[in-house]
């Protein structure tokens, strides 16, 4: 336990929502802390994103103190207090199976495991001290108390945010059977934090890393996310890559990758290089946008194979690959429909970019993802630095942008051996008159 002199955690860093919701369990006469991340980056010397919240008060408890609640969850039961867009989570302290009563260990909606030792469900309830030895990593076991303003550590997780070290509590193979992505969570607090996976925490990663195959795909959406949208995605990647988790995200793009597949490798990682930059200069970006990047040299094989059997129009083409790779890619992550709406623009625009004849480049240049195709083109053309023809597509793309629409007219028109597609109407033939020469 650290008292107010002993640490830098102090309320001027915190959502004003999280200390609404401390001060207000702590008034209905319950405990209340801000839990994990939160505590951690402020000892880091970050500014938190999450504010984290672990009472003694139950789901139903809170949910009487807060009009502004909604309770979330089977497999762990939350609370979610909504401040407008920000959402302040609440959970309950979780107690150990053991310690469970008969009726809870009767009552298959409180805890179940797997063959393979994964919770399904988790609604024990215990105290805070068996609520930190629950807690993955040491260095999200840490409590801050609004009332003595005193951080509680349960698991020297303040050791180990000084020294910079990954450490699950208890037994690692346990811990990691009880849900495989902790396994994720280590990889990218480590990179994120830049810190070290302890020696015991790591030793088991790439021996336990087929449990994996039982997490849902939706989950792994969100795990996708947190790995490749946040501004760490290569350093992830190689982490993954190495701890032979990165087939659990795409196995299509691993397996060509464990083929070696340079160029596939390449393109990916000029990618996320990209997103990287973008996120970590608070630009926008569309995870759409990675997932093209992720499928496309992926889904080219799968065009030239469907090429070689049959005579099909490229559309056709185009799309019986699409329902081969994308089925395939659903059942590791669940891509919501809006993203692979997008995804299919910017494939899609791929060609359309190539056409530019008549009215067709300004009709590309029009579509609403057309800047999302013009950036891939751009990286295609980067990557595929053999191709000439790419290059000075891009560069006719560039070119295009930066002119006045009468520039844009004469560039179209200047445009040579591109063959419009439009068939020209036959003119009828009139009727001719046979004359005697009698």
């Amino acid at each position: 336990m650290l008292s107010r002199d002993q640490h830098p955690v102090s309320r001027q860093f915190m959502s004003s929502s999280a200390l609404k919701v401390l001060y207000r369990l702590n008034k209905g006469g319950y405990d209340a802390y801000l839990v994990g991340g939160g505590v951690r980056d402020i000892l880091l010397g970050l500014k938190p994103k999450d504010f984290d919240i672990a009472t003694n008060a139950t789901p139903e408890q809170i949910k009487a103190l807060f009009r502004n609640c909604r309770l979330i969850g089977r497999r762990f039961r939350l609370a979610h207090i909504v401040f407008g867009r920000e959402i302040i989570e609440v959970a309950t302290f979780r107690g150990h199976h053991d310690s469970a009563s008969d009726k809870d260990q009767q009552d298959i909606k409180t805890s179940k495991q797997s063959e393979d030792g994964m919770l399904l469900r988790d609604n024990i309830y215990g105290s805070i001290e068996e609520d930190a030895e629950r807690r993955d990593f040491t260095i999200n076991a840490l409590y801050y108390s609004a009332k003595d303003f005193k951080v509680y550590d349960f698991a020297n997780g303040v050791k180990d945010v000084e020294n910079k070290i990954i450490r699950l509590i208890g037994d690692v193979e346990t811990r990691y059977r009880e849900d495989p992505v902790r396994m994720l969570r280590a990889i990218r607090f480590a990179t994120k934090l830049d810190m070290e996976i302890e020696a015991q925490t790591k030793a088991p990663i790439k021996t336990l890393a087929p449990l994996m195959a039982n997490i849902p795909a939706a989950r792994m959406f969100e795990e996708f996310l947190k790995m490749f949208i946040a501004g760490k995605a290569v350093a992830n990647f190689e982490q993954l890559r190495d701890y032979h988790l990165f087939k659990f995200f795409f196995p299509a793009v691993d397996q060509a990758l464990d083929n070696n597949d340079e160029l596939l490798e390449r393109f990916i990682i000029l990618a996320m290089e990209n997103t990287d930059k973008r996120i970590n200069n608070d630009q926008r970006v569309t995870p759409a946008f990675l997932f093209a990047a992720m499928l496309w040299y992926p889904l080219q094989n799968y065009i030239k194979q469907i090429n070689i059997n049959n005579s099909l129009s490229p559309q056709d083409t185009f799309f019986a690959a699409l329902n081969e790779i994308m089925p395939e890619q659903q059942r590791s992550i669940a891509i919501p429909k809006r993203f692979q709406g997008v995804m299919k623009d910017i494939w899609i625009l791929q060609d359309k970019l190539a056409h530019r004849v008549g009215k067709k480049a300004f009709k590309a240049f029009e579509h609403p993802k057309f800047r999302a195709g013009y950036d891939f083109l751009l990286l295609r053309s980067e990557i595929e630095s053999d191709n000439t023809q790419l290059a000075e597509l891009a560069q006719w793309w560039t070119d295009f942008q930066d002119v006045s629409p009468e520039a844009q007219l004469q560039m179209v028109k200047g445009i040579k051996g591109e063959q419009s597609r439009r068939r020209t109407p036959r003119k009828r033939r009139k009727p001719t008159t046979t004359f005697s020469t009698e």
